[in-house]
């Protein structure tokens, strides 16, 4: 009798051993147990740590609950400015609800990443190329409403979308390097030129001050000779100075014209007011012989 009880005693305990190792469940502490029983969802979803189930009846899936990082592949599109380019993006998320993530889709990753995916076309269709370019964070902020949107329905959550690169055709990189160029060229021009107008500013205030004593152009013109000296140059160049040319060309615009000296230019007897009689009757020698028929000269002197 005592060997009997002993017996059935050891094949409950191997039993009851026996179903416990088939019944027990560890759940880990960054997971979630959904229970299913005869296909229906049991109870509660079992937290971390042991668990047990009907063995033959229920059925355990765990769930993951850490932020898993999905790349999302490159997508080319068309900008709205009518611009082709590729790009990819990654995506964070995690699953929040691991009862909805198992019953409301099938599988929850591959859902994400093809929502992740259309969302990144959307999103290249209507931004324009300069907003991909400068300003990612509106982007990704967009983005990241647009795939969270159907995904809080399957219990997950979208923690974060980031752009990670934007590629160009080859075109596009050169015009875009020709207008940087040209617009740092412009820059550059508006600040020399803004230079140049704050040295004028100065230069015609030194000019003021210089014209009010003479003495500091000389000074100035010394300290010129004594800057060029100082290059050990065998030609020594000395200014002129432009005031003292300007002086001599007034003074010669300024000079009264020379009255004509008497007597240069003008016969005697001859003048303003003078007249000369002559006798009728009379010849005047006129320092020429005339010419007779018979084709001599005779001189007539002071003919009568």
């Amino acid at each position: 009798m005592l060997q009997e009880l002993l017996v059935a005693a050891v094949a409950a305990g191997s039993a009851g051993l026996i179903y416990v190792t088939a019944a027990a469940r560890v759940v880990k502490q960054y997971e979630r147990g959904v229970v299913f029983r005869l296909g229906r969802l049991a109870g509660d979803v079992r937290p971390p740590g042991f668990t047990l189930v009907v063995p033959g009846v229920d059925r355990l899936r765990k769930v993951n609950m850490q932020i898993v990082t999905m790349p999302i592949p490159a997508q080319e599109g068309i900008t709205r400015d009518n611009v082709t380019v590729r790009v990819d993006a990654v995506v964070y998320f995690k699953v929040v609800d691991a009862a909805n993530a198992i019953i409301q889709v099938e599988d929850y990753r591959f859902a994400v990443s093809q929502m992740a995916q259309t969302s990144l076309r959307s999103i290249i269709g209507k931004s324009d190329l300069d907003d991909l370019l400068s300003n990612r964070e509106k982007l990704n902020q967009g983005l990241e409403l647009m795939i969270d949107s159907p995904a809080i329905g399957w219990g997950v959550q979208i923690d974060r979308v980031e752009i990670k690169d934007v590629s160009l055709p080859e075109t596009m990189k050169r015009s875009m390097a020709r207008q940087a160029e040209a617009d740092r060229e412009r820059r550059a021009r508006i600040i020399n030129a803004d230079a140049e107008l704050q040295a004028s500013k100065k230069l015609a205030e030194a000019a003021g001050v210089m014209s009010e004593q003479p003495a500091a152009l000389q000074l100035r013109l010394l300290q010129t000779v004594v800057a060029v000296a100082a290059e050990k140059n065998s030609t020594l160049v000395l200014p002129f100075p432009v005031e003292l040319l300007r002086f001599l060309e007034r003074a010669q615009t300024q000079q009264p014209p020379r009255p004509p000296e008497s007597g240069a230019g003008t016969p005697a007897g001859t003048g303003p007011g003078i007249e000369t009689a002559v006798e009728p009757g009379t010849d005047t020698d006129t320092g020429t012989a005339p010419r007779n028929d018979t084709g001599t000269d005779t001189d007539t002197g002071a003919g009568t």
